[in-house]
């Protein structure tokens, strides 16, 4: 089982005391992805995001002000986010944990409530900036601009990350799943997403009527709570996962060195669920816990362990440290971390360490005819 709290020894490859907040020479300035084409935009991206942000806006209207609403939004960034970082990111991404599929599906189709696409569409994402991290096919990188980094990038087309070739290449074992093939097919997604938004106004109507007794301020506490707790919690948990790509990569202090520029941003680890200790988790990304330090507080992982203590998550991947440590003894807790889907495109799921894998990946990629999908 594994323990909770901060692993007692390094996990990757640490950075010595001269060099904490250093880092291998990387590119200050990328350019675009050669796969991006600025002359497409994606409506079906932009339309939305821009809407929700617009209707967000109306947060500053004092009528609709409530404190409740104003808890369900701060509470609801990091509660929805476990959708993110557990169910998208550390369980379907890297793998590293396993649940019943019931549980599984679950968290997938709780994602569906911050409106951050579809699972294999964001594993392919993911995946792919793991392979190419801060270099010119990374989809999202901030080396390119900021913005770029933090939001611009969904708003134009890249045949490197939106294709079922690329799908096929980055996510085939997601796509193997006839659930996640559904989500992919259908509005499901979105369906989800509008359904959990109205349940705000309908439950702010009747409290509203509980406690005022009228019709005016049932309407005003369901304003309330559909803006801040619906909406405006959306816009954040967009931003706090919009940190991770951008802020994370450019302000911050390296407990490793890996061999691009990510950083710990204690803000980003705030508002992320533990997500922005994102160092840690790009020299080993295997691993459940980015938990290294003992101020490096990792939530996500702190339900992980909830889980497995609960019986429901098993073959929890442990730190590159604990499991080279059980390898010498000759113990083996859980399963090696096995290739996913086509083995050329995931070494990432057990990277080894840094920066060995990221060329690994890439000779395999020429070897199969392409770096990109």
């Amino acid at each position: 089982m594994s323990d909770l709290g901060p692993s007692p020894t390094a996990v990757g490859q640490p950075v010595s005391s001269g060099t904490a907040t250093g880092a291998r020479e990387v590119s200050t300035r990328l350019p675009l992805p050669a796969t991006v084409r600025l002359d497409s935009v994606v409506w079906l991206y932009v339309i939305p995001i821009a809407a929700i942000h617009l209707a967000a806006l109306t947060a500053f209207i004092p009528w609709l002000f409530s404190w409740t609403g104003l808890a369900l939004a701060v509470l609801g960034v990091p509660f929805y986010g476990l959708g993110i970082t557990l169910g998208y990111h550390r369980l379907l991404a890297h793998r590293s944990l396993t649940v019943p599929k019931w549980l599984e599906h679950g968290f997938a189709l709780f994602a569906q409530c911050s409106l951050q696409d579809t699972p294999a569409k964001w594993v392919t994402v993911h995946r792919m900036h793991h392979v190419f991290s801060d270099e010119q096919p990374d989809p999202h990188s901030p080396l390119v601009n900021f913005l770029w980094g933090h939001f611009n990038w969904l708003f134009y087309q890249n045949t490197a990350t939106r294709t079922i070739g690329s799908m096929q290449k980055y996510a085939h074992d997601i796509l193997q799943d006839p659930f996640y093939m559904r989500l992919e097919k259908s509005c499901l997604g979105p369906a989800v997403y509008l359904a959990h938004l109205l349940l705000y106004p309908i439950i702010g109507a009747v409290t509203g009527w509980m406690t005022t007794g009228t019709g005016m301020g049932a309407l005003q506490f369901s304003l309330s709570l559909f803006v801040w707790g619906g909406l405006v919690r959306t816009v954040l948990g967009w931003h706090a996962t919009w940190s991770v790509n951008s802020l994370t990569h450019l302000f911050g202090y390296r407990n490793y060195e890996t061999n691009e520029g990510s950083r710990n941003n204690w803000f980003v680890a705030l508002v992320a669920v533990g997500e922005g200790w994102h160092n840690n988790h790009h020299s080993d990304p295997a691993a459940a816990s980015v938990w290294h330090r003992w101020w490096e507080f990792d939530p996500t992982y702190c339900v992980i362990f909830l889980l497995e203590r609960l019986g429901l998550a098993t073959k929890v991947i442990e730190s590159k440290t604990a499991r080279r440590a059980r390898r010498r003894r000759g113990v083996r807790k859980v399963e090696q971390p096995v290739a996913l889907g086509q083995s050329s495109e995931v070494v990432f799921v057990d990277l080894p360490t840094p920066p060995e894998p990221h060329r690994a990946v890439r000779r395999r990629n020429r070897d199969d005819g392409g770096r990109s999908g």
